[in-house]
């Protein structure tokens, strides 16, 4: 026993030292990483602008570096506050050294509210020093500048400096508890606190109240503060804060609780004034225990007491309030005051703006847009073919041989049924089953191929369950399907009495009803489908429907087709309903290089748009028509009338695979944004594919509309959702508009009715010209300078030179941050200010030489490059 005992307390602190050294290890090196990163953070920002491309040099011995680590200080400095997050790096330094503090069991901080500290300020920090610093330095890094010019674009300089603000604000409220109920709870303890010193300075005894009151009745204040039933006003009730005086009074005199204000009756035809529920006394709520009314036509009501009556205001629970409310009693002096009443009556005041405008409807009649073309005559039903009956025949055999199927499987497999309903539509036949109770839904679902191979039927869609209905669909294609020809939609009452601004009819729905939608709601429409399943047919339904209802004035097309095939039929109304770029010779666009020099001039289009509805004080193109309509926008300003326009995208893949983000940004961008100004996109596709169609297209396309695909892959790019594989083609799809899928046949329009659309459009009179977009200079057409060229600079030399020049310092990733440029376009301006003479030539590590001094310096040397 002594042995073991000896031997225990030599083990033990062997065992302990042993176990501590790993610790000790790691958190000394989390500490001393800490200091190496802030200390090469500070030695980046003094040096930053001459060691900003060290971090690609670290092998290149003959480039000396001025950090205080090297070049391994300057890469962490360009990797963090540069490329990252700006000073909010220095965190990341303190994180480290929280966690080696807290590896040597060192309590110096709070881990997880320290981490949650810290988040907040790298998430937030590089954003405000971006907006602070407006991109210029290295503050904010490229995530703040990136966020903060997302940000200014979307919501405004307002906006983005709103939305930090109230973040700031949210995180006080959260770290020091400023929520209301907090601060109530606070300033009610110090009023407590108030209430009670003033409590603990009144008489504490009956024998101190009565020494204070024969004081008052000696020097004669008793006699002032004495109340009758004579000169009774709300003036006269004592103050709560006296309440303590007043009940020992109470306590001490006996009062006749009931007596109360009696009333004279009068007689009288006008109808009695009330005072509110509560009545305040030095801004605490108390009750009025008898209610008094009021009469503006006769005598005051004077209240009646006893001399022993007195009033006790409790500062407890009011009691109930009776079902008159009081009224303020009358003084005597008021009773012959004459009371007039008078109704106000709403005045419309108009500015000089609306006056003018005004008198300039009165005079010329509201503005007609149609005027240019007063007269065009929307082309007549008769030019498109007529099927013959569109009736849908019902197959009494069908349905029953379908029913029994169906109910025969599911009982094989132990699914029960109590009701099956069939609704038959122009291609598939829906039947609506109600399975019995205890059965699951996944149970029916699985069952989608067994359905289909007991069927026959070429494919099978079940929806379970359907929304809004307590039952399971099973979609059967027909045996004989019907045709949805166009004439029968266009010709139907719901589309000619449509108020719709851009009105789509797409076809019918499975129980036979005309599906129609507004294209100005959707905003933007995307379409897939295999080769040959329907989907050129829909995209000419689309544009069919949009001629028979808009006037040339109010409608523009741009026509993207990239097989050069499938919309050549609408350059016929060139004149009439199409835009282009100044410079192209024809509409239809089918080069790719046009087609990007296009959709950048439509993004040119909408900010211009924008600002004229900004100026205009509207929030859509709706309403600007509208009062430029009314006349009360003046052209001389830059104001017209807007028309609708519509960008069709026949072939979007080609476009992804030929010219891939300069298509995909201008694309986006008119998606997230153009929508207010009147500007849509229909967009389709015969590869639904995520490196087609990626996430930033999606989210900004939430109408969708599918034809027949060949893999359910596809189905869920397009839809997020199976089904489209599922289809039985020719015209059939499937449409989501964000809140169901809704199975249509789409109306089938022929090529010879398309070209007698055409012909009858194009044979009127038309415009002088095709719509004009915006010119746009696209990259291009800039050259890189050998030797400097004053007639072939870059349309942004100047802009660039002047951001140069103020800022002293030639660096081509600032001019890509100012100018919003891509790096080859950025490099070439860059070329040409060097031949030009105003940077130096490219020095290694270091930014290039400004040679020009200042602005006037500069603006002397551009005006001698102009002439």
């Amino acid at each position: 026993m002594d042995k073991k005992t000896q031997k225990k307390p030599t083990e033990s602190p062997e065992k302990g030292r042993i176990l501590s050294k790993p610790r000790i290890f790691f958190g000394l090196t989390f500490i001393l990483f800490s200091a190496v990163l802030a200390l090469s953070f500070i030695s980046y920002l003094m040096n930053w602008k001459a060691d900003q491309s060290q971090a690609g040099t670290m092998l290149d011995k003959s480039i000396k570096s001025s950090n205080i680590f090297g070049k391994a200080g300057d890469w962490l400095g360009n990797i963090f506050i540069f490329e990252s997050i700006g000073i909010a790096s220095f965190i990341i330094a303190f994180l480290f050294l929280v966690v080696g503090t807290l590896i040597l069991k060192k309590k110096t901080f709070k881990p997880w509210k320290t981490i949650g500290h810290s988040l907040f300020f790298i998430c937030w920090l590089p954003i405000f020093m971006g907006a602070l610093t407006k991109g210029q330095g290295v503050l904010g890094g490229v995530y703040g500048f990136q966020i903060m010019d997302y940000l200014n674009s979307i919501i405004g300089t307002v906006g983005l400096w709103t939305v930090l603000a109230a973040s700031i604000l949210l995180y006080f409220i959260l770290e020091f508890n400023l929520r209301p109920s907090s601060v109530k709870a606070k300033l009610n303890k110090i009023n407590e606190n108030t209430i009670g010193r003033v409590k603990s300075m009144m008489p504490d005894s009956d024998e101190d109240f009565e020494a204070d009151e024969e004081l008052k009745e000696e020097t004669g204040e008793a006699e002032n503060e004495e109340m009758t039933s004579s000169n009774v006003t709300v003036s006269d009730i004592p103050n709560p804060v006296s309440n303590n005086s007043i009940n020992k009074a109470k306590q001490q005199e006996p009062i006749n609780t009931s007596k109360g204000f009696s009333e004279v009756p009068v007689s009288t035809n006008i109808e009695t004034i009330t005072t509110p529920n509560h009545t305040s006394f030095d801004d605490e709520p108390k009750e009025v225990s008898q209610p008094v009314s009021l009469n503006l036509s006769t005598k005051p009501v004077v209240p009646v007491s006893t001399p022993e009556e007195a009033f006790d205001i409790r500062p407890s629970t009011p009691a109930p309030i009776a079902p008159v409310a009081p009224a303020v009693p009358v003084s005597p002096a008021q009773e012959n005051i004459k009371f007039n009443v008078e109704v106000a009556q709403v005045v419309d005041v108009l500015d000089d703006s609306d006056r003018k405008s005004q008198e300039l409807v009165e005079k010329h009649g509201l503005y007609d847009h149609k005027l240019d073309l007063a007269n065009f005559h929307m082309p007549p039903v008769d030019l498109l073919k007529d099927y013959g009956s569109e009736e849908i025949s019902i197959n009494q055999e069908e349905l029953e041989e379908n029913k029994n199927k169906i109910v025969g499987l599911l009982k094989n497999f132990n699914v029960g049924i109590s009701e099956i309903k069939a609704t038959i539509g122009p291609t598939v036949t829906l039947y609506e089953i109600v399975p019995e109770a205890g059965i699951r839904v996944a149970a029916i679902k699985k069952l989608q191929d067994d359905i289909a191979l007991n069927l026959s039927a070429l494919g099978i869609r079940i929806i379970a369950p359907m929304p809004g209905k307590g039952t399971i669909g099973i979609e059967v294609p027909r045996k004989n399907p019907t045709m949805v020809s166009m004439r029968s939609v266009i010709a139907s009452q719901k589309f000619q009495n449509t108020d719709m601004d851009l009105p789509v009819v797409f076809g019918k729905t499975i129980s036979n009803e005309i599906f129609m939608a507004d294209l100005s709601k959707m905003p933007h429409l995307l379409m897939a489908g295999a080769t040959g399943q329907g989907k050129s047919v829909g995209i000419n339904a689309i544009l069919t429907s949009l001629l028979y209802k808009k006037h040339p004035s109010e409608l523009k097309f741009v026509m993207v087709d990239p097989k050069k095939v499938e919309l050549s039929l609408y350059s016929k109304i060139e004149r009439h309903y199409l835009a282009k770029l100044p410079d192209a010779e024809e509409a239809i666009i089918t080069d790719t290089n046009k087609v990007i020099n296009t959709l950048n001039s439509l993004c040119i289009e909408m900010d211009t748009r924008y600002d004229l509805l900004k100026n205009a004080f509207c929030k859509n193109l709706k309403e600007y028509n509208k009062k430029f309509t009314e006349r009360k926008l003046n052209p001389e300003n830059g104001h017209r009338f807007l028309p609708y326009i519509v960008l069709v995208v026949d072939e979007f893949a080609d476009l992804i695979m030929t010219a891939g983000k300069e298509v995909e940004l201008p694309i986006a961008r008119l998606a997230q944004l153009a929508r207010a100004v009147g500007i849509h996109l229909i967009v389709a596709t015969q590869r639904p594919s995520v490196n087609v169609i990626t996430g930033m297209i999606k989210a900004n396309f939430p109408a969708r509309a599918a034809f027949r695909v060949i893999s359910s892959v596809d189905s869920r790019t397009i839809l997020d959702s199976p089904g489209a594989d599922q289809l039985i083609g020719k015209g059939d799809m499937l449409y989501f508009n964000g809140n169901e899928i809704l199975r249509l046949q789409c109306a089938f329009v022929d090529t010879p009715e398309v070209e007698r659309l055409a012909e009858f459009i194009g044979e009127q009179k038309g415009y002088a010209s095709a719509f004009l977009l915006p010119e746009y200079v696209s990259e291009d057409s800039t050259s890189t300078v050998g030797a400097f060229d004053p007639n072939e600079k870059d349309a942004l030399f100047e802009d660039a030179a002047r951001i140069i020049v103020s800022t002293q310092q030639g660096s081509t990733s600032m001019l890509q941050r100012q100018l919003k440029l891509g790096y080859n376009r950025a490099g070439r301006i860059m070329d040409q200010l060097e031949a030009s003479g105003i940077v130096g030539g490219f020095n290694g590590a270091k930014a290039r030489e400004v040679i020009i001094s200042d602005l006037h310096s500069l603006e002397q040397f551009l005006e001698d490059l102009r002439n």
